[in-house]
């Protein structure tokens, strides 16, 4: 099939390329930035360079492209968020999630496309009551920090949009990412190993996490397979942080990290800060096991962290 990969300079959209390419597809990626073409087309794609935010230019980079299938992949993360200030964080990644997804959806509907794969985000969203670990069928945190209520409602706006629209939508929830180039190689070992990244409380918080290469093959499988709806991709082990943090701290080769309290913690971090250390609810990936064969190269953050979180030139001596 003919794949127009929107946001393919990105974490995720680099590793999915190669992936489409070996599969057999034509593909056909989209930046914003002209900085990236050459990169893209050295992975074997067309390259084309399209503003997100406007219609004009997706309807053409889209129409000029003829795909099959869309994957979207925009976002504007620029690093560790503030989280105090979470949604001022994530502003342009929101618009490119609603008036992003109105754009690309309209281009592809334009066009005749069959099939258009989202990514989307679980972890936080998820309801913060009942049991530690949550599917796609539960509910999204009805009640979030004030301060992270705008992000919520566009992931929120995204799915409901991507799953009703004409072509087959599929949305895909990545778990927290790892590996080379996310925040968790780079910011969080930064901090890490600053002894600036306590447990706050009890460290009780469920992550669900997800190597950057299974997410980038999960979303390769979605583009062939997989009904109209939302999908959970992340690994089989979702863990505490008082259980992952220590552990990345020591495959970093960095001190353990301090104990802070709620209150203390508070007036670093916030509300938001709080709830992702001490609140938030894993993910399940059984739907996305069972109807869209994803089965994690790396299956738990331990092995993940150990072996797959670095390039090799970068890890610590042993």
């Amino acid at each position: 099939m003919r794949v127009f990969v929107a946001g393919a300079g990105g974490v995720i959209g680099r590793r999915l390329v190669p992936q489409l390419l070996k599969r057999g597809h034509g593909v056909v990626a989209s930046t914003h930035d002209a900085g990236k073409v050459d990169g893209l087309r050295a992975l074997g794609a067309t390259p084309a360079v399209m503003d997100g935010l406007d219609p004009a230019s997706v309807g053409e980079a889209v129409a000029r492209a003829e795909p099959d299938v869309v994957v979207h992949q925009m976002t504007a993360l620029a690093g560790f968020a503030d989280l105090k200030r979470f949604d001022r964080g994530f502003a342009r990644t929101n618009e490119l999630r609603t008036h992003g997804t109105d754009n690309l959806l309209a281009a592809a509907d334009a066009v005749g496309v069959r099939r258009f794969v989202a990514q989307s985000f679980t972890g936080w969203p998820n309801e913060r009551s009942g049991g530690p670990v949550k599917t796609e069928d539960d509910p999204l945190e009805p009640n979030p920090p004030a301060h992270q209520r705008e992000s919520l409602e566009a992931i929120r706006y995204l799915e409901r949009a991507v799953v009703d629209a004409p072509p087959v939508g599929l949305v895909l929830r990545y778990g927290s990412l790892y590996g080379p180039g996310t925040n968790v190689a780079d910011e969080f070992a930064e901090l890490i190993h600053r002894r600036k990244f306590p447990l706050v409380g009890d460290g009780g918080g469920i992550w669900s996490f997800v190597h950057a290469d299974d997410a980038a093959a999960a979303t390769a499988l979605a583009v062939e397979q997989g009904d109209r709806g939302v999908y959970d991709v992340v690994d089989d082990d979702p863990a505490p942080v008082a259980e992952w943090l220590p552990y990345l701290a020591e495959v970093l080769g960095a001190p353990r990290p301090r104990r802070v309290p709620v209150w203390l913690a508070r007036f670093a971090i916030g509300e938001v800060g709080v709830e992702m250390m001490t609140r938030i609810r894993g993910s399940s990936n059984a739907k996305a096991k069972r109807e869209l064969g994803f089965e994690p190269i790396w299956p738990s953050w331990r092995e993940g962290f150990r072996d797959g979180l670095l390039d090799r030139a970068l890890r610590p001596a042993a």
